[in-house]
């Protein structure tokens, strides 16, 4: 199986320290992943440092040594408490607020975007949330692909291309079948031994650049894979859910 790498809160207040020792990990193999930048960034735990006033220059430059960019939401702050349609989580930005809404909140991102010079048609939600009304204001204000969901390619579904996220980091580094996923890093909550065992997953894994997911076939997603999809995060969310109850007592 192989793996691309995403990463996850990218903010001009993010901590680079820590980027820049994530990036140079990558640079020395020589792969380029797909990075979530924040549009309007309020999420307090994104903010590590005072904000970089050459953030935007940067993301071009990366975008054009060939990162692949992603809008990462709008605000990177919960709404609601509503899961979605992929339930790996008990909050979103965007599910469950109506379609105008989303609608006003991705056309403005959108804009943040191309007034910094970023074209992009690529998202990822925060906190792996969103609706159908979600995926419609996609469509209206230009993306087409979103990284998010279960398999071993991208798939079709609702006018959107999916690019699939791993279930199990060690189950898909086990795995001897053919297909990609995506492994998720949230690099501002990294400790030197994440960074440690993040290199060597180099050594245990066939780690790709994300644009390697277009030479795979796109796949209509069909109602029994997306009912499977559907429990397989809401069973990987009551996991966590325990586990995290259960270090606490």
């Amino acid at each position: 199986m192989k793996i691309a790498i995403r990463i996850d809160g990218i903010t001009p207040e993010m901590d680079f320290e820590k980027f820049e020792r994530f990036k140079a990990i990558l640079d020395k193999y020589d792969i380029k992943p797909l990075i979530g930048v924040v549009p309007d960034n309020k999420d307090k735990k994104l903010r590590k440092c005072e904000p970089r006033a050459d953030f935007w220059g940067y993301i071009k430059n990366l975008q054009d040594q060939g990162w692949i960019v992603a809008m990462h939401g709008y605000n990177h702050v919960y709404n609601t408490r509503k899961s979605g349609m992929f339930p790996i989580s008990d909050k979103s930005e965007f599910a469950g607020l109506s379609y105008q809404r989303q609608d006003e909140m991705i056309r403005e991102g959108k804009r943040i975007f191309r007034k910094n010079g970023i074209n992009t048609d690529f998202f990822m939600a925060p906190f792996h949330s969103y609706d159908k009304y979600t995926l419609k204001a996609l469509r209206t204000n230009g993306f087409h692909r979103i990284s998010d969901g279960f398999g071993d390619g991208p798939y079709e579904l609702d006018g959107m291309t999916f690019f699939p996220v791993a279930i199990s980091k060690s189950r898909t580094l086990a795995s001897k079948e053919d297909g990609i996923v995506t492994f998720v890093y949230h690099i501002g909550a990294m400790t030197n031994r994440d960074f440690d065992v993040f290199e060597k997953l180099f050594e245990k894994g066939d780690i790709v650049s994300f644009d390697e997911f277009d030479k795979y076939e796109i796949r209509l997603r069909t109602l029994r894979e997306e009912t499977w999809e559907y429990m397989t995060a809401r069973a990987k969310y009551y996991a966590v859910y325990l586990r995290r109850n259960l270090a606490k007592k």
